[in-house]
């Protein structure tokens, strides 16, 4: 119903004349210029999606599967970036995801919640739109209205003749020179570690027999899936909304069987789409347990493509993110989580990696507490 609504309000914005702005106020970081049409101009916000929580969104324990949040973030990034990118005559383009940044699931989402999702521009290079997407929760019974996410997300122009080809991103202009300055370093920023990952991204999973509990074997999991018409966008290659929500089922297979109680998403790292997966791949989503606090698990998951009706394009690696969970009690209260046992030198060398990341967000939150002079 969502992906629906989404498709209907992206053909609505596409078919709206570019000179037509919202009756909403402009956030003040975005100013339009206008040459006869409307340049760059923006909606700063996305009319705000809402839509329920059922009981297939959500776990045994009623929290709202932290995949189904990912795809509502994602639908909503890639709307406002595809309206973007199509506000000035040139060639048509659908807007495809590249990166999401570390994203903190501030508060869990229930069943008969009602999510808001709005989503908003705030920055453009050449070649990418940065997005920030914000989602509320809110209790209809009460009124009670909570932020449960807060995410930034890049995306790059497909050209829709052809989606190899990566099209130029109109400009904003910006209400001051810092807001530019600071969106250039966080682009940069991003560039290079997605350039690092991919770098790195040449091990897969392989299976264990018999494995030990709390071993990294004895957790890891993969599920295989076939693309359908129903994963991809009208231009058939998946919408980088559906990668997530298999990646964090995966993530969630893994840690629900290391410590076997309720589990929930606390975070995800940053997500680094590689490569497009077309329809009609065969895709693998594999996990394994790579780190582990006193209350959270990291796990690694990494996305690879087969191209099975294409004999020409072997195997590729497409996404590859870190999530962390948490283990709840009947309560909802956090619960202590078994230690990884890491075996192989690999195994090692991933839990230091892992706790590396752990410490630096640790470090930068208590820095985030504390009062400022």
């Amino acid at each position: 119903m969502a992906e629906s609504l989404c498709v209907a309000l992206l053909d609505q914005h596409l078919a709206r004349p570019t000179h037509t702005c919202s009756s909403e106020p402009l956030s003040p970081l975005l100013v339009p210029v206008h040459r006869g049409r409307f340049f760059g101009a923006l909606t700063p916000l996305l009319p705000v999606l809402p839509r329920i929580m059922r009981p297939d969104d959500a776990n045994i324990a009623g929290n709202v599967h932290g995949g189904t949040i990912l795809k509502m973030i994602e639908e909503a990034g890639a709307i406002i970036s595809t309206r973007h990118c199509n506000s000035q005559n040139g060639e048509r383009c659908v807007a495809a995801l590249a990166r999401v940044e570390r994203t903190d699931f501030l508060s869990p989402m229930c069943i008969g919640e009602v999510a808001h999702v709005s989503a908003e521009i705030t920055y453009t290079s050449k070649h990418s739109v940065e997005v920030q997407v914000n989602v509320m929760s809110e209790n209809i019974l009460t009124g009670t209205k909570k932020l449960t996410n807060k995410a930034t997300l890049w995306y790059v122009p497909l050209s829709l003749k052809n989606v190899d080809k990566v099209l130029e991103v109109p400009p904003v202009v910006y209400s001051r020179q810092e807001q530019e300055e600071e969106g250039r370093k966080r682009y940069e920023a991003q560039k290079l570690e997605r350039m690092e990952t991919k770098w790195r991204n040449g091990d897969i999973v392989q299976p264990v027999l018999n494995p030990e509990p709390n071993t990294v074997s004895y957790s890891q999991s993969s599920l295989i899936h076939l693309v359908g018409p129903s994963d991809c966008t009208l231009h058939g290659f998946v919408h980088g909304g559906v990668t997530m929500k298999l990646m964090d089922e995966v993530a969630g297979i893994v840690a629900a069987r290391h410590c076997k109680t309720n589990i929930v998403t606390a975070s995800v790292d940053a997500i680094n789409f590689h490569d497009k997966i077309r329809k009609g791949c065969v895709v693998t989503i594999s996990g394994r347990m790579t780190f582990t606090s006193n209350k959270s698990m990291e796990i690694e998951v990494l996305v690879d493509a087969d191209p099975v009706v294409d004999n020409a394009q072997k195997r590729y690696r497409a996404a590859s993110a870190f999530f962390t969970y948490v283990s709840l009690s009947q309560e909802g209260k956090p619960l202590p989580v078994p230690q990884l046992v890491p075996e192989t030198e690999d195994e090692k060398r991933r839990f230091e990696e892992g706790k590396g990341r752990y410490l630096q967000v640790k470090a930068k939150r208590q820095g985030q507490a504390e009062p400022q002079p």
